[in-house]
């Protein structure tokens, strides 16, 4: 079990661009053999404990529910956040700035309240609504919320421009564009899995999934069968892995889509922040629909009749993307730790290296199951929740009363009509 999980996590083990000469002439091809690595043992040891126990906290968040995901999703940020401020941190320039570093946390939490307000506002407005008080404070905060964000970012800006001191005007602008370019590819991409969640869990977890069983197979087929090069970027990626991992997963995501489509804790939307079961009608997306297969297939195959859901054609998308274009985020943070000399973001998972070395395929995924979901898979006509959003975003709470007098006194007028 434990050699299992060692090759299954491997391809996360933190990789030595040029590995050490040894004196034992256990060497080929100008690399050191795997068999003779004297440590392998105590890292995969190492790597397995923290693997472990990562898909077991990860397990037990997903069956608390989606709030608890949320608060995951908030802490990966933060450490992220953490891992790549760093980068470029250097502590004699932050001995003359006293405070500095606390712009940067400024920007940051702006932008967290900024993209967490559009993202949740019904959510959090549904959650207040029995309390008189705190539904008008709430909608009266989301009504202006981006006014509030505005004034803080604003301020931030001018925190900055009074703090710019003599002979560290180009660190602190390079801080201050670290910064921004920290909160537009990394922050702005990874809050779109808190929409993904609000959205149903399926919408979450599937994609999520996929990249963990794109990694695994992708180590797998290159461990056995790859031998020609896929990018200079990573040297020990290779076609074969490529492939045959895009082909398991586009397989696993029309299966996974199949299993998951069938409960309603993954296929219902979470309207409000609260932490109980989900009850609802899955919709025609997660609904089997007959399919006869006839003579599609040999006269020997035992299933001529088989029952798909509507939604795993629309998951072959999702691990076409998967398999295809997410891995390019990984080739992407390769090439930027090639840039910055350092072998990995940080040390936050053992045996790993920093959350930003698990997220950077995650990231570019989640946007695009985003964007998927709201072009093809989220209705396009008013809805009655749509409807609702609107007035609860824009109407004070007399304007919402008004409103629903009105309606009352026009559905009267209809019955009696």
């Amino acid at each position: 079990m434990e050699y299992l999980l060692s090759i299954l996590t491997w391809e996360h083990a933190p990789k030595i661009e040029n590995p050490p000469v040894t004196t034992d002439g256990n060497k080929a091809n100008g690399q050191t053999l795997l068999v003779s690595d004297r440590n392998k043992y105590k890292s995969m040891l190492i790597r397995t404990y923290s693997t472990v126990w990562m898909i077991g906290g990860f397990a037990f968040l997903v069956y608390m529910g989606h709030l608890y995901i949320w608060a995951m999703v908030v802490v990966i940020q933060i450490f992220m956040a953490t891992e790549l401020f760093n980068l470029l941190r250097k502590s004699s320039e932050e001995k003359q700035l006293p405070g500095f570093r606390l712009l940067n946390w400024h920007f940051f939490f702006t932008a967290m309240l900024f993209t967490y307000g559009r993202f949740l506002s019904r959510e959090l407005v549904n959650t207040v609504s029995s309390d008189h008080l705190l539904y008008k404070l709430v909608s009266g905060l989301i009504k202006y919320q981006m006014f509030i964000c505005y004034f803080l970012y604003i301020s931030g800006f001018v925190w900055f421009i009074l703090t710019l001191k003599k002979k560290t005007y180009k660190y602190q602008f390079k801080q201050y564009a670290w910064t921004h370019m920290i909160l537009l590819t990394v922050f702005a991409q990874s809050s779109f899995t808190v929409a993904n969640i609000f959205e149903g869990m399926f919408w979450f977890l599937l994609p999520a999934s996929l990249i963990v069983i794109n990694d695994i197979a992708a180590y797998l087929f290159g461990f056995f069968l790859g031998r020609t090069p896929l990018i200079k970027l990573s040297p020990k990626k290779t076609w074969e892995g490529f492939i045959g991992a895009s082909v398991t997963t586009i397989i696993s995501a029309f299966l996974l889509a199949n299993v998951m489509g069938r409960f309603q804790w993954f296929t219902c939307p979470r309207k409000d922040l609260s932490t109980g079961w989900l009850q609802c009608d899955p919709g025609p997306m997660f609904k089997p629909e007959h399919y006869y297969l006839g003579d599609w297939v040999p006269h020997w195959f035992p299933w001529k009749d088989v029952f798909l859901m509507p939604v795993q054609w629309h998951a072959l998308a999702l691990g076409l993307f998967a398999s295809i274009i997410a891995p390019f985020g990984g080739f992407f943070a390769s090439g930027f730790k090639r840039a910055f000399k350092i072998k990995d973001f940080g040390d936050s998972i053992p045996g790993h290296g920093g959350i930003t070395d698990r997220m950077d395929c995650q990231m570019v995924m989640a946007v695009f199951a985003y964007i998927y979901h709201q072009s093809f898979i989220s209705p396009h006509n008013f809805s009655v929740d749509a409807i609702l959003d609107q007035i609860l975003r824009n109407l004070t709470y007399e304007e919402q009363r008004n409103l629903y007098e009105q309606l009352g006194e026009m559905l009267g007028n209809l019955c009696k009509a």
